[in-house]
């Protein structure tokens, strides 16, 4: 708790410095109290949730909430304190050039009117992103959009040849709320009447239990030739029970029963194969498998193609992106022990057998950034940690998708980087230009 009232002090200080800027362009006692009942508020809040909190506990839904007012009010309150520090330098080097040159100090009047305009351009720019915060709590985190993808391959099966799929990640069925707004994200689903659905994981936060209440709602998903999914590194009870072999297994069972009550075919270290007019694909599945030290790597691409022939034509759902183009040599260098160590597997660009699509989640774009496709831009901070982090990446004729994921975790909302459902068409022959 100490550790606590040290930060909460901190806070505070920031703050009275950011309170200026109110104080300069207003005397209204009512919006001074509101403005300090708000951050008691949040910074009570927040303490009250995570004061005891261990990795053990559940992360509820209070929790993520916790986090999304503290961030959306202190970010825009970064902004005031910003503008202020700067505003009080031009003043201090202003009073000092003064001084030093005996001339007389500016005028008062003039001083206060330069002020309560900073004051006003500052709580203008706060408010950018305080209403991005309230929008994307509130509806960005349900703003679903669909990205159509046409992929080109030669050696496609002709029988293939316009085949869809729809990719879904990243579900975190513990912080999901409104029944109705994920049921509309289901609809927009199924009106894209894909061949094949492929989840690619995080169906959970912590528990398997936490899907319960949502089996009914995403058992509706429908594809002609069925609904594939992997399992991502929150879906092994791992954050909920650490080391603990019998409350993970009891949580791995619950998990696999889950996934049949929904319809899919939960493919771990396994492949299923789709045919057509005596003509087949490959669908693969891997465990997680993530460059963090912190995530299992359980995913085994050996295993997953030891019956699959050299030839053939493979779309591998690996849920953690990292997977695609890692440098082992680089991960072995940085673990710290044997329990770090990285298999001698090799990444998928590089695995002997040609893997033409791999499709993963797991980065969520941050739920945070900013995306202008028709001017080109992308950015999201995530960026820095995954390089590949969502979108389409091709390298040397292998493609790379990451969803953006269909919910969120931690932060109960998407701002600028929105909920997907990826649909992807397969075609036979060349990309013409």
């Amino acid at each position: 708790m100490f550790r606590w009232i040290i930060i909460s002090i901190i806070i505070l200080i920031l703050d009275f410095y950011a309170f200026q800027t109110v104080k300069t362009i207003t005397k209204s006692y009512w919006i001074y109290a509101i403005y300090w009942l708000a951050t008691l508020f949040v910074l009570g809040n927040l303490i009250y949730h995570y004061s005891s909190f261990s990795r053990s506990d559940r992360f509820t839904i209070s929790h993520g909430y916790a986090l999304a007012y503290l961030f959306g009010l202190f970010v825009p309150k970064l902004i005031l304190l910003l503008f202020m520090f700067g505003e009080d330098i031009v003043r201090a080097v202003l009073a000092t050039i003064n001084k030093l040159s005996n001339t007389s100090p500016e005028n008062i009047a003039y001083s206060i009117s330069r002020r309560g305009f900073v004051s006003k351009i500052a709580l203008g720019l706060a408010a950018i992103p305080f209403t991005s915060f309230i929008y994307g709590i509130f509806q960005g985190k349900y703003n679903y959009k669909v990205i159509k993808h046409v992929l080109y391959f030669e050696d496609l099966p002709n029988a293939f040849d316009g085949y869809t799929i729809t990719q879904i990640s990243d579900i975190h069925s513990g912080s999901l709320e409104s029944k109705e707004k994920i049921s509309y994200g289901i609809d927009l689903i199924n009106e894209q009447e894909s061949d094949a659905i492929l989840f690619t994981g995080d169906l959970v936060n912590t528990k398997a239990e936490e899907m319960n209440s949502w089996i009914d709602t995403f058992a509706k998903l429908k594809a002609k030739d069925g609904k594939f999914a992997v399992m991502g590194n929150h879906d092994y009870g791992y954050y909920a029970y650490g080391d603990d072999k019998d409350l993970n297994e009891e949580n791995q069972r619950q998990f696999e029963a889950i996934h049949k009550k929904l319809g899919f075919d939960l493919i771990m270290n396994d492949n299923r194969k789709i045919e057509r007019n005596g003509q087949a694909i490959n669908i693969l599945g891997v465990e997680n498998w993530g460059a963090s030290r912190h995530f299992p790597k359980r995913g085994s691409l050996e295993k997953a193609t030891n019956k699959i022939g050299e030839n053939e034509f493979n779309i591998l759902m690996s849920h953690d992106p990292s997977h695609f183009d890692y440098d082992k040599m680089e991960l072995n260098k940085k673990a710290r022990n044997s329990h770090d160590v990285v298999t001698n597997e090799t990444n998928i660009i590089n695995f002997k057998k040609h893997i033409h699509l791999t499709l993963a989640g797991h980065t969520h774009g941050m739920q945070f950034g900013i995306e202008v496709p028709s001017l080109g831009i992308k950015w999201s901070p995530v960026k820095y940690r995954y390089p590949k982090w969502a979108g389409m990446y091709e390298v040397t004729g292998k493609f790379l998708h990451v969803n953006r994921g269909f919910g969120y975790l931690a932060f109960p909302g998407r701002i600028g980087i929105w909920p997907e459902v990826t649909v992807i068409t397969l075609k036979k022959g060349t990309k013409v230009v």
